[in-house]
């Protein structure tokens, strides 16, 4: 009985075991992560680790394809959706097979609608609960946090982006790096596109400057995390205190977006917790804003979730009492709002209950951040 008893508590121990996470970076499409995460898969084989490859995408690339040779890869899940028969990643087939280690391509790919998920990281994310491994690839671009950047740099807004908080939940950050040269090299010479589309993408994304650009947010990108690593597993202070930042939202939409997107980078940085507060006010109660208003704070809300906040709601009048008492409440450091719409020595010198929020955190050495 003794032996029958111990044996489940090493089952449950087993199960409740996490996978670890490991995250190639690239600038762009054809710098090579497909290609490196092919290569550590048969460096894994050839040590007798159980891997197999749940998805990769080698866009039809002779070195890559070459690679997948040899490697034990798990049919996709073929769906129909609008008349088309679509492939994707089997997480359930992944999940019977139990392999120690399973490579999972582009990251921030969105599920055909009717999957468990919405999102591949989720999948990912089930798959590490259930105690395997992954290896997985995402370009700079698909982040989060710095989307308003990279539509910056390059003039589109990218669709399919990943939380920052999968970067933090990551064990291992690696960035695959060329140079713009290597990198418009490789493209001349076929290896990324398709010779029919290669000058279309020589004039407009693989420009040296906006790869140039790229590069420098993958290696910060990259560098950001090694150091929030070493801080926070090798050097860090316990005496110091742990950041806990708190955005201010109103229903305004763009600029919710704006402060939970650069809030999310913040605490990103401090690898710490954050949350989302929006007080709803009288003239904010749902009878007094349109639906198109309400529907847009829901999906901000879904977005901070994903970011890894914690949304809170409070209904008051006074919304400079509300965020003094969220910050007690939770231990806040930080508070971030957005630029208010007067000067700010006007807000200041007019607004009585601004002024005594200015002070409160200043009692409590709770920081003030005004984002632009």
């Amino acid at each position: 009985m003794e032996n029958e008893a111990a044996n489940k508590w090493l089952e449950k121990l087993a199960k409740e075991k996490k996978g670890k996470l490991k995250i190639y970076i690239g600038m762009s499409a054809g710098v090579g992560k497909s290609y490196r995460m092919l290569q550590e898969a048969h460096n894994l084989q050839n040590n007798n680790i159980n891997i197999k490859v749940g998805y990769i995408e080698t866009h039809k690339r002779k070195e890559t394809e070459a690679l997948v040779e040899g490697l034990s890869v798990i049919p996709r899940r073929q769906v129909f959706y609008k008349g088309k028969l679509l492939d994707e990643l089997d997480v359930q087939s992944i999940l019977l097979l139990q392999p120690q280690v399973v490579i999972v391509d582009e990251l921030a790919h969105t599920n055909i609608p009717g999957s468990k998920n919405e999102k591949r990281w989720q999948d990912v994310l089930d798959i590490i609960d259930a105690g395997i491994d992954v290896i997985t690839a995402i370009n700079i671009q698909h982040i989060e946090s710095i989307n308003e950047e990279v539509k910056h740099i390059t003039g589109v807004e990218v669709q399919e982006r990943v939380p920052d908080k999968i970067l933090q939940l990551a064990d291992e950050v690696v960035n695959i790096d060329l140079t713009a040269d290597e990198l418009i090299t490789r493209l001349k010479e076929g290896k990324i596109y398709d010779k029919s589309k290669v000058e279309q993408a020589l004039t407009n994304f693989f420009k040296p400057e906006r790869i140039l650009q790229l590069r420098e947010l993958a290696l910060k990108e990259v560098a950001g995390q090694v150091e929030r690593k070493v801080d926070y597993e090798v050097t860090r202070d316990k005496n110091l205190r742990h950041e806990k930042f708190l955005a201010c939202i109103s229903s305004s939409h763009e600029t919710a977006q704006r402060i939970i997107r650069k809030t999310a980078r913040l605490a990103s940085y401090y690898n710490s917790s954050w949350y989302v507060l929006y007080v709803q006010t009288n003239k904010e109660s749902a009878d007094n804003i349109p639906l198109a208003a309400q529907r847009h704070l829901i999906n901000n809300f879904k977005n901070a979730t994903e970011a890894g906040a914690e949304v809170v709601q409070v209904k008051s009048n006074n919304v400079a009492e509300a965020i003094m008492q969220t910050c007690v409440e939770k231990g806040i450091t930080t508070v971030c709002i957005g630029k208010p719409h007067l000067n700010l020595l006007q807000v200041i010198l007019r607004t009585s209950s601004f002024n005594k929020l200015l002070k409160e955190l200043s009692v409590n050495d709770i920081d003030l951040i005004i984002l632009s």
